[in-house]
């Protein structure tokens, strides 16, 4: 994986995360689905990066 992808796929998780945290203390419930929606997206993109790595190798 390079840097770059594992730097995007990090922040969209982490992003994902505040987003659910913000969602949780003021009680949106909107926020709270699209922050763990942010957080499947970058662990997903994380682990499509480490496949394409399996295959170089």
């Amino acid at each position: 994986m390079s840097a770059s992808d594992k730097i995007k796929a990090a922040a969209e998780e982490l992003a994902g995360k505040a987003k659910e945290a913000v969602g949780n203390v003021t009680d949106n419930d909107k926020l709270v689905a699209e922050g763990k929606a942010d957080q499947v997206k970058g662990k997903a993109r994380g682990t499509v990066e480490d496949v394409k790595d399996d295959f170089k190798n």
